[in-house]
């Protein structure tokens, strides 16, 4: 019975795991989809240098304090439209893609 619950607790945590990155992969393309259809035109530059517009500490305290809306509008001041719910696909897209992260969006 003991090896049963051990078997089944490890797989629901290994269920949780994938769900979870699975789910965080989603908001990253999601970001890069909302940066390419909505903002790229008002910014006028790419995803790789809007996202390497902070380190991913910055991104990271900007997203905690609920200033998205605002650093996004600096970065592009022609930007008219902005939906919260854009917030975190936009983070998660700026955190994956930071300046020190090592990583670039193909956009």
């Amino acid at each position: 019975m003991n090896k049963i619950a051990t078997i089944t607790m490890a797989t629901l945590l290994g269920l949780a795991t994938l769900t979870t990155t699975a789910t965080a992969a989603d908001s990253i393309n999601k970001g890069q989809k909302i940066f390419t259809k909505k903002l790229k035109g008002a910014c006028g530059f790419s995803g790789v240098k809007f996202a390497a517009s902070f380190k991913q500490a910055e991104w990271e305290a900007i997203h905690k304090a609920g200033k998205m809306e605002e650093e996004v509008k600096k970065l592009c001041p022609n930007l008219q439209e902005w939906k919260a719910k854009w917030d975190t696909s936009l983070y998660m897209f700026g955190y994956e893609y930071g300046k020190d992260s090592g990583n670039e969006p193909a956009c």
